[in-house]
């Protein structure tokens, strides 16, 4: 059986956030959820890293991480500057 997929859901116009774990995609596409606060309907922002299809449960895995090339810092995958020396970082693919 493979493993929930982790989904972060956004409240639109307080901007709360929660993160659910839902066994089907399809699920969380095609569901209603309701923020249990402010009651207002939440949306699918993103999937959470890492991949239902991962071994892993930890959020920063060897394939979520890249090395910036200004101070060899691991950064996320996603981020396009350094959070350590703030720099902008190169495209992902371009050759550095």
């Amino acid at each position: 059986m493979a493993a929930p997929q982790r989904y972060r859901l956004r409240a639109p116009a307080s901007g709360r956030e929660v993160v659910l774990a839902l066994d089907n995609s399809r699920e969380a596409t095609e569901r209603a959820y309701y923020d249990r606060v402010t009651g207002e309907r939440l949306e699918v922002v993103s999937k959470l890293v890492p991949l239902a299809s991962s071994p892993s449960n930890l959020p920063r895995t060897p394939e979520t991480l890249r090395i910036c090339p200004h101070c060899d810092e691991l950064v996320e995958l996603d981020l396009s500057d350094c959070p350590y020396c703030k720099r902008r970082m190169p495209a992902l693919g371009a050759d550095s």
